[in-house]
């Protein structure tokens, strides 16, 4: 369905940014240049986004453990 494969998105683009800032912090680098300061700004503006949908407290084998336990329920839009 086409709300599952939003939150699926969502969740995706959440743990990629999630992942992106750690590698960031641990590189520590300092000076940055005005388009890295851009991609920065964006990256905090969609993870503050996204931090606030139930994407942040779920994990790819949480939706997969769902998708399986739902198959044979059949249901429809």
């Amino acid at each position: 369905s086409d709300a599952l494969n939003h939150f699926i998105f969502y969740l995706q683009v959440y743990q990629l940014l999630t992942d992106l800032k750690q590698q960031r912090k641990e590189s520590g680098k300092t000076k940055q240049s005005s388009g890295q300061q851009n991609l920065n700004t964006i990256m905090y503006e969609t993870l503050k986004y996204i931090s606030k949908t139930p994407c942040r407290y779920q994990s790819p084998e949480t939706v997969r453990e769902f998708l399986r336990a739902m198959k044979d329920h059949k249901l429809t839009k």
